[in-house]
């Protein structure tokens, strides 16, 4: 049994801390919507995967960063602002998804297709582990070596530049990084609810504290904490995993608002 579950209990802490760390990039674009689209990408692109012998994952990836590639060029193609692109992706990717799950052989909404939607504890492995930690270790890597850069344009893009920081390479960085997190991360946590993990621990501990680096530091233990708290309530109440996650992750939001010292400050006169 332990075969099963320990993997499977290490890959939803790493996919928790992974999704955390990033998002607190997306919260501070205010790209709310880079998480669903993008992870609906990856769900289009591993649900080719069921009909074309090529690995879900890889194409997964694919589409993922695909939307974080023609993201920058689609928005000053049409002059629309970033979130209005994102939205316009993810009916389309979304749209895209299930018409691949109608193409592959055998029954559309099988055990496969289900585990692209809501996450499976089934099927994840050590190779999935060892991928996810990589991820994790590399895009933690990323932030750290560009920090000064990539907080710059976190806390505002026009300073950033005016001091000489050109942000539109860090920005496509941060893209890109979401973009595996989510192709990474699907398998665990599925397509429908990856965003809440990468959304909801990251809004949590803005509740909490203001500071930067205190932020990318708190944010993935809410992650891995939320991911854990999922997989013992999927373990033990036969529920999908990533809806697990995402009403623990929720909770933790509530709570996290709950306590909040921004609830507490005066209101200006």
């Amino acid at each position: 049994m332990w075969g099963l579950i320990l993997p499977a209990l290490v890959g939803s802490a790493l996919a928790g801390a992974l999704s955390g760390l990033l998002g607190v990039c997306a919260l501070r674009l205010r790209l709310a919507s880079v998480g669903f689209a993008m992870a609906h990408a990856a769900f289009a692109g591993a649900a080719l995967g069921l009909l074309v012998p090529v690995p879900p994952l890889l194409l997964s990836l694919l589409f993922a960063l695909g939307v974080a590639a023609l993201l920058g060029p689609v928005v000053e193609f049409t002059r629309l602002p970033a979130e209005v692109v994102l939205g316009v992706s993810f009916p389309l990717t979304m749209a895209l998804g299930f018409v691949f799950l109608a193409l592959a052989p055998g029954e559309a909404f099988g055990a496969p297709a289900l585990s692209l939607l809501w996450g499976s504890l089934l099927g994840v492995g050590w190779r999935d582990v060892a991928l996810l930690a990589g991820v994790l270790l590399g895009s933690g890597g990323l932030l750290l070596l560009f920090r000064r850069e990539i907080s710059s344009v976190l806390l505002d893009r026009r300073l950033a530049e005016e001091a000489g920081i050109p942000a539109r390479p860090y920005l496509w960085l941060i893209l890109f990084l979401i973009a595996a997190a989510v192709a990474v991360c699907l398998r665990l946590v599925g397509g429908m609810l990856i965003y809440s993990l990468l959304m909801l621990p990251a809004s949590a501990a803005s509740q909490l504290i203001y500071d930067m680096k205190k932020l990318f530091f708190l944010t993935p233990i809410f992650g891995g904490l939320a991911a854990l708290g999922g997989f013992a309530a999927s373990w033990s109440l036969d529920l999908p995993l990533g809806a697990s996650i995402a009403l623990v992750a929720a909770c933790g939001f509530t709570l996290a608002s709950l306590a909040s010292p921004k609830r507490r400050r005066p209101k200006p006169t």
